[in-house]
């Protein structure tokens, strides 16, 4: 692919989707609700708890299940997704976010009530821009300036707190059944993180909150959540190689 086509494609994708730009955040994050019905729903929830045990990995805060391949620095050994993830991962691709590429992996997350992740950034061994389909429950996703970078006012560097919650300056409410997309700057400048506490109250910190039918003050009791988040990985290996092997 050329890199004019790669242009043109990418500026359709961002058509595609500019509808649902939420204006209060940098560039840029799109959320789309009710992405899908709530019959898809149940069935990818039935296909997530379906899956054979052994693909389900505890962490500390959460459980997660990895589809597609292990992504690494070396390049990916790419597997086939199931098809009950490959048409949502065609349908994401049909929007085009991914810059004319086709999603190839897909994490599925599972949070209890009081379960989150600490702040980070998803890394440069994806393409930059993550989707996420919500499934379940809402949460609250947090974002941050890095504890190491200023910022620019009028010629001037001035710093950034440092504590994590002078740091936090943005949040978006993802419902059920809803679609995120973040690209640009708020992939690949800020953190972003969801907190461990089984209740979410609505300030004026949540950026979509008249995408989302709620009113500041409003406290929203958390269930489990299962977030299917959907990536293009770019360095995909040809042959199953032995990643760790010495030349």
């Amino acid at each position: 692919m050329d890199l004019g086509t790669e242009v043109e494609e990418t500026r359709a994708g961002i058509l595609a989707v500019e509808p649902f730009c939420v204006a209060q955040t940098p560039l840029a994050t799109y959320y789309i609700p009710d992405f899908i019905s709530e019959s898809e729903e149940a069935y990818l929830l039935q296909q997530v708890y379906g899956a054979p045990k052994p693909k389900w990995t505890q962490l500390s805060g959460r459980r997660l299940q990895n589809w597609g391949g292990l992504p690494h620095p070396k390049g990916m050994v790419p597997e086939r997704l199931p098809t009950w993830l490959q048409v949502y991962a065609e349908k994401i691709t049909s929007l085009g976010v991914f810059g004319g590429r086709s999603a190839n992996h897909v994490l599925v997350n599972e949070y209890r009530p009081g379960e989150g992740i600490m702040p980070h950034e998803d890394g440069p061994l994806y393409f930059p821009t993550v989707t996420t389909i919500n499934l379940g429950s809402h949460t609250c996703l947090d974002f941050y300036h890095p504890v190491s970078r200023g910022q620019q006012t009028e010629g001037e560097e001035v710093s950034v707190p440092q504590t994590e919650e002078q740091r936090h300056f943005l949040s978006l409410l993802l419902q059920p059944r809803s679609l995120l997309v973040v690209r640009e700057e708020m992939y690949t400048r800020y953190l972003h993180g969801i907190r461990p506490v089984a209740s979410d109250t609505v300030t004026e910190k949540v950026a979509n909150r008249g995408a989302c039918g709620v009113e500041l003050g409003d406290t929203l009791p958390r269930g489990t959540r299962v977030s299917l988040t959907i990536r293009h990985v770019p360095k995909v290996l040809k042959t199953a190689v032995l990643l760790g092997r010495r030349k």
